[in-house]
Parts: C-alpha cells; sequence; structure tokens
C-alpha cells in the first residue's frame, strides 16, 4: 500500500543562513527520507526479533509486508542497543566466537540472574576494561584463564573477587591428571598389556567353556552407561534420604522429581515414545525395495513422490541411514576391545569414570603408581563436591589435592 503525504515547507529569509528549505517533520508517521511509516517499521523489528531474518520475511510477507530478509537484518542492526538498567554482583565472563579459531568476543552474563549482560566484539584488555569501568559495582567475577579478563578486572575492578568458574575447574583437573599421566606413558603400556596378557578365570559353571565374544562398545553407548549410573546414584540417594525421613536441598533437583520418584517405587527408566512418521504408509514399500537391494535415498524419494510423499529427502535419508547402522551393527564381528596400548587421555576418562570392564586395568595401575592412585583420587572427589554442591568439603579436598597439583607441576617442567 502506497501513501501519500501534503507537508508544508518553510523558507528562511536570513541572509547567510545554511538551511534555506525547511520540510514539516511527522514523528508519529515516518521518519526523515523513510520510505515506511513507523507502525511498519516496528510491525518488521517484532518479525525479525521473533523468527530472524529469512523466516521473519517470510511470515511478514503473509500479512502484506513485502520486504526481504536481508532488509529485516539491516534495519535490525541499526536498532539502538539498550543500556543495561543494572550492574550484576555476580558477572560471568567468557569469549564466544564469531568464527571459531579466527575471531572471538567476549560474552557477559549475570550469573544470579541467569541472563546476557551484554556482548563485547572482542576479548582485548580495553575492551573489558572499558565495560567494568563504565558499570562499577561487580563484587563477584567469575571467569576463565585468559589472562586478558584477569588483567582487566585486577586494574579496573580491584575490589572484586575474582574467582573460576565450574567448568573451567574441572578442566583444570582433568589437563593436570593427563600430564600426570603423559609423564608415565611407559607405564600405562605396560600395565595394558600385562592385564591383556593375564587370562581371565574360568567360569564357575562351566569351567570349559570359552570366553564370551566382548562385543566392542561405543562411546556414545558408554556415554549413555555413564549418564545412567549418575541418574541411579541420584535416585539411590533421594530414597534413602526418603526412608530416612529428610531430603534436603543440596541434592538440588526438582520437588516434581522427587514426587515422581517415590510415585514409582522403583529407578525409572528412560522410555522413548515413538512418534508418528510420514512414512508410515509407505513403510511396506520401503522395506519391499529394501529387500530388492535399493539404498539410495534420493532414488526412493522420487518414487515416494509419484506415489503422493510430500515429505523431504531428510526424513528418506535418515531412514535409510538407521537401516545401514542397524544392519551393520548385526552384521558386525564381535572384537575384543584394545588393551594392548592406553592413551593417558584414555585412561583419565577411565580414572574418573571407573567402567565396569576396565576395573583390572585401573586397579593393576594404580597398584603400580600410588602418584596416580593419590592424582585420580583427588580428581574424582572434586567431581563429586562439585556435583553435590558441597562447600563444606572443599578444604579437605585442597590438602588432598596438592599431591596431584604438585606432581602435574613437576611432569609439566620435566616435559
Amino acid at each position: 500500500m502506497l501513501v501519500r503525504l501534503r507537508t508544508r515547507r518553510f523558507f528562511c529569509d536570513t541572509p547567510g543562513c545554511g538551511q534555506q528549505i525547511f520540510t514539516e517533520r511527522l514523528p508519529n508517521t515516518a521518519a526523515p527520507h523513510a520510505r515506511r511509516t513507523e507502525r511498519l517499521s516496528k510491525a518488521a523489528d517484532w518479525f525479525t526479533l521473533a523468527l530472524g531474518g529469512e523466516a521473519g520475511a517470510r511470515l511478514a510477507g503473509k500479512v502484506g509486508i513485502v520486504t526481504s530478509g536481508d532488509t529485516l537484518l539491516r534495519q535490525l542492526r541499526r536498532m539502538p542497543v539498550p543500556a543495561s538498567p543494572y550492574v550484576p554482583r555476580v558477572l560471568g565472563i567468557d569469549d564466544w566466537a564469531w568464527r571459531k579459531g579466527h575471531r572471538y568476543g567476549t560474552i557477559l552474563c549475570d550469573l544470579e540472574r541467569g541472563r546476557v549482560v551484554d556482548l563485547l566484539p572482542d576479548r582485548t584488555v580495553e575492551t573489558v576494561s572499558a565495560w567494568l569501568r563504565s558499570h562499577p559495582g561487580v563484587e563477584i567475577i567469575s571467569r576463565d584463564r585468559a589472562s586478558a579478563y584477569a588483567e582487566a578486572a585486577r586494574t579496573t575492578a580491584p575490589k572484586a573477587i575474582q574467582v573460576a568458574d565450574r567448568w573451567h575447574l574441572l578442566r583444570n583437573v582433568v589437563e593436570a591428571l593427563q600430564r600426570l599421566l603423559e609423564s608415565k606413558h611407559s607405564l600405562l603400556t605396560q600395565t595394558a598389556k600385562a592385564v591383556a596378557a593375564t587370562p581371565s578365570p574360568p567360569s564357575a559353571m562351566c569351567p570349559d567353556a570359552p570366553p564370551a565374544p566382548v562385543i566392542k562398545t561405543t562411546s556414545a553407548e558408554l556415554l549413555q552407561q555413564a549418564k545412567r549410573s549418575r541418574r541411579r546414584t541420584r535416585y539411590e540417594e533421594v530414597m534413602e534420604m526418603v526412608r530416612q525421613g529428610e531430603i534436603s536441598r543440596q541434592l538440588a533437583i526438582g520437588r516434581r522429581t522427587v514426587h515422581r520418584w517415590i510415585r514409582a517405587g522403583t529407578f525409572p527408566g528412560h522410555v522413548r515414545t515413538k512418534r508418528n512418521s510420514c512414512l508410515d504408509r509407505y513403510k511396506d514399500y520401503l522395506n519391499r525395495r529394501r529387500q530388492e537391494g535399493c539404498h539410495n535415498a534420493t532414488r526412493l524419494l522420487h518414487e515416494l513422490r509419484a506415489q503422493g510423499f510430500r515429505g523431504s529427502y531428510g526424513i528418506v535419508s535418515h531412514w535409510v541411514r538407521h537401516l545401514r547402522m542397524a544392519r551393520d551393527h548385526s552384521a558386525r564381528v564381535p572384537t575384543p576391545p584394545r588393551t594392548d596400548k592406553s592413551s593417558p587421555r584414555q585412561t583419565a576418562w577411565l580414572l574418573l569414570q571407573q567402567p565396569p570392564d576396565a576395573q583390572a586395568y585401573l586397579e593393576e595401575l594404580c597398584r603400580r603408581s600410588p602418584e596416580i592412585a593419590a592424582g585420580a583420587a583427588a580428581a574424582r572427589e572434586l567431581f563429586q563436591m562439585i556435583q553435590r554442591r558441597d562447600a563444606h568439603s572443599w578444604t579437605q579436598w585442597l590438602k588432598m589435592g596438592i599431591c596431584l597439583t604438585h606432581t602435574a607441576a613437576r611432569c609439566s617442567i620435566a616435559l
């Protein structure tokens, strides 16, 4: 729709005036030199903020606003950024990637309210210092290990307490444990070979029976088992507190979860509900084509389109890929895991997670090296302390964690 406006034009009779002609402004209707009204611009801004560029343009076209995604994004970039109305007491500082490995910015978060406060274009000392200088009153700064953030906080907010967040604290411990294991790489290999050469005891039911084949477990399955083990441990803690007649807030879980576990009576397994798919009505045809040897997703898509299928290529491709993975898994020959060699990174993961199938290797490794046993115990204790949010055990852990810290420092110097 085109709107024509008639406005008044004024002339200045003052000699030497730089502006001879003045046009009447309409601030409530349109901005100077604008090609759309203020009402239309605000509507376009709402679409852009809610959906983005291309999606906002598609929805705007449905209501009669003809525009493009690039236009909406340009208009969004010209919008003034509102200043933060408050100064956070606990500020979190970390970097984020414009382009990973090339350009990084800084994200500032209010950790008490759980919201983003500001985004900075880079992660230099000058930029962070300028923001802290214009927002005085920060009492606690939680940051990563970047020296630029430490220098900016030290010079601009000297009264603020600098702390390390939990993620970087755990990462520091894992890296210290890995450095300790890297200095004893030969011991890891010798222990793995010794455990692999030790024959497993025969079964009591059938002593002469051959050992059962060991199926190699993928990393995704190991991660799923570890998550299930943590959930079961938390469930047992809750049930024990229920039997004792008290439930503490230190568990950091919701009331609904506690009530659901009490009503269940047993450990609730993770049940996946099967959702309906637009391929359900074509399953018989797809199974017949699969038996005929057709596994090409593009060809199957064209054949289904001829039968009235309106889905996308990704749905058919996912179905073909899922069947191929199931076929490969069923046809895979069980192979025993490699135990003749273990990397420091893998061993660190085993020491922290302690899976049942690696207990023999871990026990032999800790028996041969008391330093590794002490370092692994300190790392596990810190992980459990952070998961339980137990601040009272921090002083006790520091005494035990000195072994891991000093040993890793000696190893890094030796390397």
